[in-house]
Formats: C-alpha cells, structure tokens, sequence
C-alpha cells in the first residue's frame, strides 16, 4: 500500500473521531464469520457505503462479493458497524431514512451467498439520531447503538432472534444518569446475560462502561457503573471486549494518550465486576492509544495502539501464564508494509484461525485493511487488501456552460465548465489528493500549461487542447522525503520551482519545463532538473518574476528555517538557486519569529514615492499583515505591520495591479467561530508604512476561504468546499460576487478543509484552472453575464 501522511499537529489530528468526509472509510468496521473476512467502507459521500466478503483462494484472499442495502443512496454509511452471529451478518447504516439509521441482516446460504433478508428500525429514533453506529452481537442477541438519541444521551437497542431466524427489537437501553452528548454506546459487549455499554464522553471525557444484565424475563436492567481510577480525561469505555467472566476495557486517552487497559473480572455469586489489573504498554509515549480496540482469541487478550511506533500502529498480545494463575508477558508484533501515519489498529476482529484489522490512515486516508492468519502458536503479518477509489468522471469534449444554477453536478453561476480530469487520472498513488496550482505557457510553442501539486508529486497537464486536457507527466517527490498535504509551486523562467510542507529533507525542486515539449506520447515519469537543500520542508514558494528571486516562507522543518519567514533565494540562474538572506519580523506570528505562511514580493509602482521601484514583500503570517522592504537581502528592512479584528489565522494575500489594495484572507476566522461568514480582508495600502483595513468584505457563504489572485478588475477565490468565487473589485473598496463554482457540491458549504485549494486565472486563454482535494483539477471559464442576483 502506499503512503500515508503523519499529520503536523498529531495531537488535533490523530485523536479526534474519523471524520465523516475524510475518507472512503475502508476498514473502518470489520468481521469474521467462519472463512469469510467482511470489511466496511461507509464513509464515501459519492457513493453506497459497502461490506466486502474475502475468501482465501489459494495462497491469497479474494473479494468473493459486494454487499450494499437494497434501497442504497450515496453517503448512506451502510456499513458504519458490523456484527456476526452464526450465518447472520447485521450491518449498521447510520445515514439512511434522513439520518435515523437502519439495521440490515444479511443471510449466508449454503452456496456462501450473503443475501439481505431484512431491515430493521428502531421503534423510536428521530433524524439524526444514527442507529447502527455501533454493535456487539452473541448468541442470539445484538447490541445496537443510537450515539445521538435524546440529544446525544445515546440509546442501546437489544435485537433477538426467535426460532425462526427473524431479528426484531426486545428493548431499550439507557443510563440511569445519561445527560446530553454522553454518546451512551460508543462500545458495546454482550456476553450470556451481561452487556456491557462504554461512553468515553462521560465526564468530560473519563469516561464510564455501563453493566446491565438480563433477568430471567428476558428484561435488562442496570446493575453497575464502572469508572476508571484515574480522574483526568481517559477515554475509557471507547473499547470492550468480554468472555465467559472476563472484561477488557480500552482506555486509549489515558496519561496524554499513552493509553491503558483496564481488566475486570466477573464474580458470578454476587454478579459484581471487579478490576483486577491495569495494563499498559511498556513503550508507550505519547499519542500512543494502547487499548484502541481489544479482543480475545485464543485464551490471549489482543490491545491496539494506533499511535505506536511512530503512528504506524502495533498490536500487542498478552498471553496466559504457563500452568495458569495468571497472565505472561506483553508481546508487540505489527503487520507488513506499515508506514508512519497508517494507524493501524482502530478497529479489530479476530476469529480462530483469521482475524483482520483496520489500517484507517494508509493511502492518504482512504483506509486498507490487513488479513492475518494463524501460523502454529503465533500469527503471520498478514495480507494488505484494499478497495478501488471512487472518484469523478471526466468531463471532456463539449464545454458544460452553466444554466439554471448548474453545470453536470456542480452548482454555479456565470463560470463555464471546460473539462474536468479527477485525481485519479493525474498520476498520483491511491487516495493521494491535489493542493497546489501553477500555470507556464510556452514562449516557443504558446501552449498553456496546468502545473498540479499533489500529496506525492507533481504532474503537467497539457492545455493545448483545453477540451481533452492530457496529463503529460509525473515529477515525484524528492527521494527520501516523506508524502505531504502541502504542496506549492511557482515558475520563473521556464522553471518550476516545487517546496513541501512537513515533508523531511524535501528541499526546493527546480524542474525545466521546456522538457514538456517532447512529452507527447504517454505520461513520463520525470526527474528533477536541481535541488536546492538550503530548506528542508516549507510551506511555500514565492517568486518575484520581476527579479529572480524566490522566497520561501514558512520554513521550519529543516535546513536555514529564517525563524519561519522570508528565506531569500537568487534563482537567476535557475539551476543553480543560491542563498540570499532572511528576513523575519519577530513581532508576527504565532510563536513571535515572523513566522509567514505566504507572502507575495513585487517591484513596488504604488503611489507611495518613497518606496517606489523598490522591493517590497506583503507577508500573511499567521497574526498579522507584514510589509518589508527586502530590496537588500543583506539589510532587509521591516515598513509595517498590522493586526486586525477577530484575528485567527492570517493566511495569504494578493495585491491590486495599481499596488494601492491588498486583499488577504484568514483562513481558520470562520473555522473558529471569530466571524460567521466568508471574510475578506482590504488593506489600503496606499501608504506602505501605515496600512489601513477599510474593509471587511462577508461573503453569504459560510465556508472556510483559502488562496486568492487578483487579475484586472476580478478576484478569485478558492474557498474550499464552496469552491471558486469570483468577485468585482472594479470598486476596490467594495467587492461584489459575480460568479462562483462549487466543486464539492455534495457538501454543505462550511467551515472545513475539504474542496478547492486554489487556482490560477492567468492564461491568456482566459481559462481558468482550480484544484480541488478529492475531486481534481477544473478547468473553468468566467461567463460574461449579469450580476447574481
């Protein structure tokens, strides 16, 4: 499987609930029934969520069906939660019937068939509340959890079996002290008469596990509460497991998410649970989550750490004591092929010879799954399996124009479709998205380049025919560096030049275009024209065309990092870049270094006469608007800096072509509920050494806005799941929308990561080129028409 990406801030990231728009969500649920191997993946906005069945065929396993709910719908998480009870297959779908979720059985025959026999609803959930987000299932019972009924208390549906083999619901479970968010059922167990029901939310995240147990009536009824002995925050009761007597309790959040796993034993005389050990990893570090997900098999006790070894994740086994009395000691062992950020081990299921675990992170997020097999007394590393990737059609040939608010499946106005190529066809590994976009037309040919970023490389798409645009080729990322989100890229004289964010030794790419010439053919695999290791990882490049000089910002991962800011390169030469100096203003950013997340550098021709002909950078770093004088890169010189309102994460910016406004957008202010709409910037600039904000431009849409260029009397903006937005700024003060493209249509448009990252509105052509996450590259044109009304 190929790579995943280790997020930069691991400790928001990694630990929070998968989201629900992040992935296909492959191996997000898992079982075994017999021989057969069942995997989820319900996650996928743009199509039915789906169980597959494995069967060992030979020396590997093959997928042998596809099941998917009879009345399936795209996003219907069918596949959220999965349960085996002899040759009865339950299969949570949580989004289905306006989110208040289902239950289907499926029924095995004696061909190996799985068939839907039945759907099944809970008697009294409303929208929104998802039944079947989480299940336990033993003989002749299911556990089945509703997270969000009554406001988020969370409710267990009991599901029996008669004689006939029909499931239907016997009853209801709730906590005696249940308040709202608890998530009552987040993890389930069912053993005999005794479930037990985890809610890692309780008390502000300690956590508690539930135990109920059946009388002889067939009623259930709370009999305990149990509670970890630490007081902070747990997340105990995210993972159970129980067996004749025995209770394994996950608590993966607990001493800063090391983890631990708590053991209770059954005294059957007095029906009382009691702890009797603690167990924790003897590696364990932070971000660790031993006891992610647990399970007996065997007589050993199976704990997953996510986190572990260096978030590729690792199981470890504890095994009884040889003449009994006790346990032995903790093994670790792993599963081929792992790599930092793949979190192996969030979900887990073992049978008694085959067992699968999924591996959530790999492939940039689209989740695999690892089939392991017993091998005399120990287990084998196991068999990667994986599903395709559901993704867009293209759109070539005829140009898609924008009628009655649409064009295909995309939402609009005034902005032209002229053809669309998904990420799956620009040359990228599985799951691997796009970011970053840069154009170069060639001065020999005039042909229009699309220069795409992309989590592991860089591909050149061919515009010479913008209606059958064609992916020419492929520059990957520097040997040894590691796959990233971030990707940037900007051209000067016939060179790209390609830095990555949290990549390792990256350092600057230089890639001579001209090569693109003789690339008619299939796409090549190209190499990099020169290196320079000056940086390491960066967040950006900037280049002023105008002088040959290239600016990386936001260089902290290695090599001159400059305090984050202004690493300042002399690229006239492009194959040989050299070191030029660094400017940093220590009263901006976050951590007060002059830290710039982008930054745009121009011989200034503003009105301001004192700095006229000058070199002049306009810096978007992190808590303000930083103007510098750079025109000396052995004496730089700070002009200003400026903060403003509602500050939260002062992005990127782009100057008007009379360099009198600046216009900068925040890309975390929505995010984090500091303003309630899209919100641009707009800087009098007029007077370098005094910017003035005069304007706060709030856009209708609420989404999270991203990259934004200015050409003439327009705008463009790429706000991530709302997609292009193309403003008049004629009246510079005053900008109006007069045209957008939603390239994630399917979304609702708010705050969020998802969607367009950028574009590039400069080719003469007048197409307009924007990047888009999951979905690929567009390939756009403004449609001269009336304002929206």
């Amino acid at each position: 499987m190929r790579q995943s990406i280790l997020p930069l801030f691991a400790s928001l990231v990694l630990f929070s609930q998968p989201s629900q728009v992040s992935a296909q969500g492959y191996g997000s649920s898992a079982a075994v029934s017999g021989g057969d191997v069942l995997i989820g993946e319900s996650l996928n906005e743009r199509a039915p969520g789906y169980v597959y069945v494995y069967r060992k065929n030979g020396g590997g396993w093959t997928e042998v069906q596809r099941l998917a709910a009879s009345d399936a719908a795209d996003g219907d998480h069918f596949g959220r939660a999965l349960g085996v009870v002899g040759d009865d297959l339950l299969v949570g779908s949580t989004v289905i019937d306006d989110t208040r979720g289902a239950v289907y059985v499926f029924r095995r025959n004696d061909a190996g068939v799985w068939t839907e026999t039945a759907k099944i609803s809970a008697s009294d959930v409303a929208a929104g509340e998802a039944f079947g987000r989480a299940m336990a299932v033993g003989d002749g019972v299911a556990l089945v959890s509703a997270w969000g009924h009554g406001e988020g208390r969370g409710a267990v549906y009991v599901l029996t079996r008669d004689d006939s083999g029909r499931w239907s619901e016997s009853a209801k479970l709730m906590a005696s002290d249940a308040e709202p968010e608890d998530w009552f059922g987040q993890a389930l167990a069912v053993d005999g008469d005794y479930a037990l029901i985890g809610t890692s939310r309780k008390n502000q995240g300690r956590g508690a596990v539930y135990v109920f147990r059946r009388g002889a009536g067939g009623s259930w009824s709370e009999t305990a509460k149990l509670e970890p002995e630490d007081t902070g925050r747990t997340g105990f009761g995210s993972a159970l497991v129980m067996r004749n007597g025995t209770a394994m309790i996950g608590a993966p959040h607990q001493d800063g998410f090391v983890g631990a796993v708590y053991h209770y034993v059954l005294d059957e005389s007095s029906g009382e649970w009691s702890p009797e050990e603690t167990y924790r990893p003897f590696d364990g570090s932070y971000g660790t989550r031993f006891g992610s997900a647990v399970a007996i098999s065997g007589g050993n006790i199976w704990m997953t750490a996510p986190g572990a070894g260096g978030f590729e994740g690792r199981f470890y086994v504890m095994s009884p004591e040889i003449g009994g009395g006790g346990w032995g000691a903790m093994t670790k062992f792993s599963v081929n092929g792992l790599s930092p950020g793949d979190q192996m081990g969030s979900v887990l299921a073992l049978g008694e010879d085959v067992g699968v675990v999924g591996v959530e992170g790999d492939d940039y997020g689209l989740g695999t799954a690892a089939i392991i097999e017993r091998e005399g007394d120990g287990w084998n590393r196991g068999i990667r399996v994986a599903s395709e990737v559901v993704g867009l059609d293209p759109i070539t040939g005829d140009e898609v124009t924008c009628q009655d608010g649409s064009a295909d499946v995309f939402t609009c106005a005034n902005v032209d479709i002229v053809s669309f190529l998904p990420v799956q066809q620009l040359g990228g590994g599985r799951g691997a998205q796009v970011n970053d976009v840069w154009g170069w037309t060639d001065p020999v040919t005039g042909t229009e380049w699309a220069i795409v970023g992309r989590y592991d490389g860089t591909s050149f798409i061919d515009l010479s025919d913008p209606a059958h645009p064609r992916n020419a080729g492929n520059l990957p990322l520097t040997e040894g560096a590691n796959p990233s989100t971030w990707r940037d890229i900007k051209v000067y004289a016939n060179h790209a030049f390609i830095v990555a964010d949290n990549s390792g030794r990256h350092g600057m790419q230089v890639f001579d275009l001209t090569q693109l010439r003789d690339a008619t053919g299939e796409p090549v695999t190209f190499e990099e024209t020169a290196r320079y290791d000056g940086i390491h990882s960066a967040h950006n490049i900037v280049i002023n065309e105008a002088t040959g000089f290239a600016y990386s910002v936001g260089s902290s991962g290695g090599g001159d990092t400059c305090g984050g800011g202004l690493h300042m390169i002399d690229i006239r030469d492009p194959r040989n870049p050299v070191f030029a100096g660094c400017f940093a203003d220590a009263a901006t950013g976050r951590a007060q270094t002059g830290y710039s997340h982008d930054a745009m550098c121009i011989i200034y021709q503003g009105p301001d006469t004192e700095h006229r002909d000058k070199e002049i950078c306009f810096g978007s770093n992190e808590t303000a608007l930083s103007i510098a004088d750079v025109t000396d890169k052995s004496a730089p010189v700070a002009l200003a800096m400026s903060t403003y309102p509602s500050a939260s994460y002062s992005h990127q910016g782009w100057i008007d072509e009379a360099h009198e406004y600046f216009y900068m957008n925040d890309e975390l202010d929505e995010l984090d509920g500091m303003v309630s709409n899209t919100r641009t910037l707009v800087w009098d600039v007029k007077d370098l050494d005094d910017p003035v904000l005069v304007r706060e431009h709030f856009s209708e849409n609420t989404s999270s806005d991203h990259n934004l260029y200015i050409r003439g009397d327009f705008m463009y903006q790429s706000n991530y799941v709302s997609g292009l937005r193309v403003l008049d700024i004629s009246d510079r003060e005053n900008p109006v929308e007069i045209g957008f493209f939603d390239t994630v249509p399917w979304d609702e448009d708010a705050p969020g990561f998802d969607g367009s990252w950028s574009n590039y509105p400069y080719f003469e052509s007048g197409i307009i080129v924007v990047t888009s996450g999951k979905e690929g590259v567009f390939f756009v044109k403004r449609a001269p028409r009336v304002l929206i009304p």
